[in-house]
């Protein structure tokens, strides 16, 4: 006599939405390689762009940090709008608008447009996202989050190879402005795919939006990354920068004490006494700063020092890519192994080492030099960013999945705008000040293009006669080098303290946040567990490092966990 058994289901997620979970998973990614290929095809780009816009090296940083600046100012607020009125439709208006931005930037004029182009993108991202990580972790369960999110770390870093040789190669055969439509094709799959298949999923808790507290936040970050950003060109000691400085402290200060006396803050800011999600916030921080800070860097250094061509620019990038695409899926089982607290300051070790490398270029350095840096790099990035990013969501009820994906995006965001601006503008001051006795008895015209960046001195170089022309283009290629190893210098010493603190603050053992019924914190279970967790709260059985290949049945669990420790299951219609 046969018996029927019925299939095990998970109680937070839907067995049809389960089934079809790595399918989800694939739109989800599609929609992540849309963003960072719209953050890093630009790098590629910008010498072009120094050329065909006559644009000066504060232009460019604002081309480039437009993007991050908006998204990093407004991931917060959307994170919360995804929450409150449904992940997937964030995602697809998020999608929409990318789409317009897009053919706004590829049809541009001027810095300016392009500029402006790049903000409406970034706020685009700023919806596309925190959706993407909240809904991942929407759909799957505990056990397999951990390997869904190495996955979506993982297609971060070929993102960020895709974009700069796609750019490369439309560089060489079309004109600048189609380095923009790369994303358009990927934006209608994701868009067609993600009707299809996408789960709609919202906060229980309906909470209202923090309106003061994202405009406070908006123009504390603007105005944080504008006064970085300017300072080489109005002085650090001007008025100008003191009262942008000044109105930065003030705004973050002010958003500080706004989230923490508000009914229902943006950000709840006890979220930082949890280790893991306080010092994982800075890390990823850090991360991101050297991570976008070399790649500006690295591409105007290929194509305006080394002479070689967009396209040649973006492939000898892809080993970064390929790096980090083959360590990010192997971290949950080295972080379940080693722990986080080992992994994450190791990852940094990595970092500074690349950074500690890249400091020591020349105008003729060898491409052996340059992947000794790369390499390091871009396998410290991969090895920080599945643990962090897994921290941080780990630290907030999964109700409020999209609120931990907004920090997480935030300080990724935030952290690749500032270093951008930081080493950018570590870059500006040295070239500036060893490229100024080169300068010496030329108009004044052509000393303000010169020093207004590389491509400016280079094009001044190209308009002087014989010898006095290779002088300048020389002096120039130097000083620009000489500011690149400064700008690695400050990179490496930041990264350095950031793998110190991470090797002292984060905890041996993450004991699992459960939450209640209602979506709020319990106690912290406080047993010996990993980051991944070797203990399912969803079935409170023991798991192995990569998790079950499928779902625990449910009356295998008996009565080990108490029902009131289960995470909250999300809204989903």
């Amino acid at each position: 006599m046969s018996t029927t058994t019925s299939p095990p289901v998970h109680h937070e997620i839907e067995p049809a939405i389960y089934e079809k979970r790595w399918a989800i998973l694939a739109v989800l990614c599609t929609s992540l390689m849309i963003v960072i290929i719209g953050n890093t095809a630009l790098n590629v780009a910008i010498p072009t762009l120094a050329r065909e816009l006559q644009a000066s090296t504060s232009e460019l940083q604002w081309m480039v940090d437009a993007y991050g600046l908006v998204f990093a100012g407004l991931l917060f607020t959307a994170g919360t709008i995804g929450d409150r009125f449904g992940r997937k439709g964030a995602l697809q208006a998020g999608l929409a608008v990318f789409l317009v931005g897009t053919v706004l930037a590829s049809t541009a004029d001027s810095s300016t447009v392009v500029t402006g182009a790049r903000a409406i993108m970034g706020l685009a991202a700023a919806f596309i996202m925190p959706s993407t990580l909240s809904i991942l972790t929407n759909v799957f369960p505990a056990h397999e989050r951990p390997k869904a999110i190495a996955v979506w770390a993982g297609i971060s870093g070929a993102g960020a190879a895709v974009g700069p040789i796609s750019s490369g190669f439309l560089l060489e055969h079309f004109y600048w402005g189609s380095v923009f439509l790369v994303n358009v094709p990927m934006i209608a799959i994701a868009l067609v795919a993600g009707a299809i298949l996408l789960p709609k999923s919202k906060d229980p808790e309906q909470s209202p939006l923090d309106f003061l507290g994202a405009g406070l936040s908006i123009v504390g970050l603007v105005a944080l990354v504008y006064a970085i950003i300017e300072g080489p060109a109005h002085g650090w000691m001007s008025g100008e920068s003191f009262l942008t400085f000044g109105i930065a402290i003030v705004a973050l200060g002010l958003f500080a004490l706004w989230e923490s006396k508000a009914r229902h803050p943006m950000l709840d800011l006890k979220l930082f006494r949890d280790r893991r999600f306080s010092v994982a916030s800075g890390g990823m921080t850090l991360t991101f700063f050297a991570m976008f800070g070399t790649f500006f860097l690295v591409a105007q250094y290929f194509q305006l020092v080394l002479d070689y061509s967009p396209l040649k620019s973006g492939l000898l990038q892809l080993p970064m890519a390929a790096v980090m695409m083959a360590i990010a899926p192997q971290m949950p089982r080295m972080v379940a192994r080693y722990g986080a607290h080992r992994a994450v300051p190791v990852g940094l070790g990595l970092i500074a080492i690349g950074m500690a490398v890249f400091s020591q270029v020349q105008t003729d350095s060898s491409l052996l030099l340059i992947y000794a840096s790369i390499i390091p790099l871009a396998a410290g990035m991969a090895t920080t960013m599945t643990p962090l990013t897994t921290l941080i969501m780990s630290s907030v009820p999964l109700g409020k999945a999209g609120v931990g994906s907004a920090m997480n995006d935030t300080t990724r965001e935030l952290g690749g705008a500032l270093g951008v601006a930081v080493l950018g503008s570590v870059v500006t001051s040295q070239f500036t000040s060893s490229l100024a006795p080169a300068l010496t008895g030329l108009p004044a015209q052509a000393r303000a293009l010169a020093e207004s960046g590389l491509a400016g001195a280079l094009r001044v170089a190209g308009e002087l006669p014989g010898a006095a022309g290779a002088q300048l283009e020389i002096a120039s290629k130097q000083s620009f080098v000489d500011g690149i190893s400064m700008a690695a210098v400050v990179a490496t010493v930041v990264v350095i303290a950031a793998a110190v603190a991470a090797w002292f603050l984060l905890p041996a053992h993450f004991g699992m946040q459960a939450t209640s019924p209602g979506g709020t914190a319990t106690d912290d279970l406080g047993d010996d567990r990993s980051l991944e967790g070797t203990l399912d709260l969803d079935h409170g059985v023991p798991i192995d490092a990569d998790g079950p290949s499928v779902p625990v049945d449910e009356s295998a669990a008996g009565d080990v966990v108490d029902e009131g420790t289960r995470e909250p299951s999300p809204i989903i219609d």
